[in-house]
């Protein structure tokens, strides 16, 4: 096996920092690119030295493809809370994307169920929310990427797989709002993955990945990721993929070998 698992010999790969390694920004940088691995991907970027982080990023020729700019709460999925809050928010994710190499993109959560509004109302404030920022990303040339949960992980939620997030997209009509498809959450929601990626591919503006149920590298569930992988290539979906997962037994190495060897193999 090569020395260097992350730089996956066909679909390019950027690791999920927080769930791959341990230590500061910069700390878990270095781990990625010890592995090889061409592009990282993160959570909040306000607990971040970001000038930092983009320093060793370019140090070790490496980009960082998109981080989380709005997590989980009750606010853009409630008509109550301020669109120009949420517009605010996304004006400094811009800012700081600006500072990382490489990013183009970020993440939005759609919010938990609040009691009280039915699903229909808070898909409309999420739809009235992101059609007010569109603005913001035609300006800064950035995009929001919506991502659907799974009730299994995340019970109680207000935003389930593909049918609702490409419904909110379509609405919204912009191309600066594209989804977050996590084939993670896809799976475990609805399955038929392949197919799906194929008839909604337009609406795809970022992929991720981890095997079904517990949610580690490829190879170690339900999924067969060699034939996921050459389909996101022939769609010509965007890369790097986004390796959100947790490495079996705590082993990055050992996860990168197996993520390794399922990319050799989606070119068989």
């Amino acid at each position: 096996m090569t020395e260097l698992p992350g730089r996956t010999p066909h679909t390019p790969v950027a690791v999920n920092i927080e769930m791959w390694f341990e230590g500061s920004f910069t700390e878990r940088i270095a781990q990625a690119a010890e592995l090889g691995f061409p592009a990282i991907e993160l959570w909040s970027w306000r607990d971040k030295d970001l000038l930092a982080g983009a320093e060793a990023l370019r140090k070790h020729g490496m980009i960082a493809t998109q981080f989380t700019a709005w997590g989980f709460g009750t606010q853009i999925n409630d008509p109550a809370f301020p669109e120009e809050e949420f517009v605010a928010e996304i004006g400094a994710a811009c800012d700081a994307a600006e500072l990382l190499p490489g990013c183009e993109r970020f993440c939005v959560v759609g919010g938990d169920n609040i009691p009280g509004l039915t699903k229909a109302q808070m898909h409309a404030s999420i739809i009235a929310k992101l059609r007010a920022a569109v603005p913001v990303l035609e300006a800064r040339r950035k995009m929001i990427i919506l991502e659907p949960m799974n009730p299994y992980n995340h019970p109680d939620h207000c935003l389930y797989g593909s049918a609702d997030g490409v419904a909110i997209c379509q609405a919204v009509s912009s191309p600066w709002v594209r989804l977050n498809w996590d084939l993670f959450h896809m799976q475990r929601y609805e399955g038929n993955l392949i197919d799906n990626l194929e008839r909604h591919r337009e609406w795809i503006g970022y992929v991720q990945f981890a095997d079904s149920p517990a949610r580690n590298e490829p190879g170690t569930g339900e999924v067969r990721y060699s034939e996921v992988f050459r389909k996101v290539r022939e769609l010509a979906l965007p890369v790097p993929m986004g390796a959100e997962c947790h490495p079996a037994d705590k082993a990055p190495r050992r996860a990168a070998e197996r993520l390794y060897q399922t990319d050799l193999e989606s070119a068989e």
